[in-house]
């Protein structure tokens, strides 16, 4: 058995990773939070097993978080702000160094380049014995090959599941590459991990998850908050630009402007013209904005957007 101390570097996909908590948090009979103490001495512990090592012997020397991020006003007007500084004070007493990059028309750009350059090159420079990618994108798959030309192993821990959203009724799924896995060193599949020991009643799988008390402060970053005292107003859907458009009212008042984050349960490239929606009457800094939009109808229309 080898004594050497050995380092590893571990990388969060901050978007997947979010998903994958919020599944075990809402969706899952577990009803708790993955927990980063807790995955992290899972890793060390994996790790160990894989090279045959000692726990002890296997120290994170560093680990990165990357995830796109919305403007502060948008997040407190979505009720988010308390959840993500919750979120920010876990990452920051586990040592996790974050990476936020704007959002861009409500989507995440440029977040897996620059999650993939730092790996990288923290991997040549810090050379990390093993990677540890919490990922499930196979666009990663080119880092992987890179950090094995390095002569790093890599650990992929990633996570296949998909339920019912109650709300719009429609079926999601998170997938994790089967192509990423196959490039991994050490390729875990973290849900038949967690089914297969809750079914054993093993109670180790315990640490894994955040504490009941301690995951009931925190609330659901997918449950739309809407302050009672608003109006719920009618309207179909004018114009769509690159993440902002405009309603007309089903009362004849003036267009409103509307940006992407306030569409509720539908992606923003989900929208058409022409469709009926439900909005609540807000106002920023250049006046009214549509909030809380809700799409009513699914049809497309035949109109052409303005552009």
């Amino acid at each position: 058995m080898d004594s050497k101390l050995l380092k590893i570097g571990v990388f969060y996909d901050g978007n997947y990773f979010f998903y994958v908590s919020n599944y075990y948090a809402f969706r899952h009979d577990r009803r708790a939070r993955i927990s980063i103490g807790g995955l992290h001495d899972f890793i060390r512990a994996r790790v160990a097993e894989c090279e045959e090592t000692r726990i002890s012997h296997c120290q994170i020397v560093d680990a990165h978080y990357f995830r796109g991020r919305f403007p502060t006003a948008i997040v407190e007007q979505k009720g988010w702000l308390r959840g993500e500084r919750l979120f920010d004070d876990v990452l920051m007493y586990e040592g996790i160094t974050t990476h936020y990059w704007p959002m861009s028309d409500g989507a995440e750009k440029g977040v897996d380049v620059a999650f993939a350059l730092e790996a990288f090159e923290l991997a040549m420079f810090k050379r990390f014995d093993v990677c540890v990618l919490i990922a499930g994108d196979g666009d990663y798959v080119p880092l992987v090959r890179k950090l094995n030309m390095l002569g790093t192993r890599v650990m992929v821990l990633g996570w296949d599941f998909d339920f019912v959203d109650e709300r719009s009724g429609l079926r999601r799924e998170t997938r994790v590459s089967k192509v990423l896995l196959k490039e991994a060193t050490y390729p875990v599949l973290m849900n038949a991990y967690i089914d297969d020991a809750l079914r054993a009643k093993d109670n180790r799988i315990d640490d894994l998850f955040v504490p009941k008390n301690a995951h009931d402060t925190l609330p659901d970053p997918n449950e739309e908050l809407e302050p009672p005292c608003l109006t719920t107003l009618a309207g179909t859907i004018k114009r769509l630009d690159k993440g902002w458009g405009f309603i007309k009212p089903s009362d004849g008042s003036d267009d409103v402007y509307f940006y992407c984050a306030d569409v509720l349960h539908h992606a923003f490239d989900e929208l058409r013209v022409g469709q009926e929606v439900t909005f609540s009457l807000g106002a920023n800094e250049r006046g009214p904005i549509a909030r809380t939009i809700r799409l009513i109808t699914a049809a497309q229309s035949t109109e052409t957007p303005e552009y």
